[in-house]
């Protein structure tokens, strides 16, 4: 399995983040999007961030066009949607790829740790989620629908380890 630590990403302000700074929290990575039907679970996200924070867990939000082009505008323009429209706080990176050639490296790597339960390596849509234990090994994937409020025994289970 591999540790999600070693990666480096960049941040929506397109300064460089090692991902080995989140060495100890767990994770829920997640590919969003600000004009899509399962925007609303910006909503859900942000309070599982709010509940969880203090207990060492950390959202990542990672923007993405490649579906139905739902995320069309810029770092700046999705970090003000969402911030005044669903009072987000955790961390927005910058928009990626997540399927073909030009994919970003996390997304490579959570793909191949923990395929789809269709069995497919693609990212199927926008709020696919990833939890990741606080040594930074890929736990689980979540689908599209599954919704942020499901996902709390995961996380709890992952702090309290």
């Amino acid at each position: 399995m591999q540790n999600i630590h070693n990666l480096k990403v960049k941040k929506n302000d397109m300064s460089e983040l090692s991902l080995g700074e989140y060495k100890g929290k767990v994770l829920l990575i997640v590919n969003v999007a600000s004009a899509c039907g399962l925007t609303y679970q910006y909503e859900g996200l942000q309070e599982l961030y709010k509940t969880y924070q203090k207990d060492g867990f950390e959202v990542l939000g990672f923007p993405c066009n490649q579906f139905g082009a739902q995320e069309p505008g810029t770092n700046e323009e999705i970090q003000f949607f969402c911030t005044n429209s669903y009072e987000v706080e955790f961390t927005l990176f910058d928009k990626i790829d997540v399927n073909g050639d030009n994919a970003a490296p996390i997304y490579k790597m959570l793909k191949k740790n923990h395929p789809a339960e269709s069995g497919s390596n693609e990212i199927e849509w926008n709020f696919t989620k990833f939890l990741v234990g606080k040594n930074g090994e890929i736990v689980k994937r979540f689908g599209p629908k599954s919704e942020p409020s499901e996902i709390k025994n995961h996380i709890e289970a992952l702090i309290n380890e």
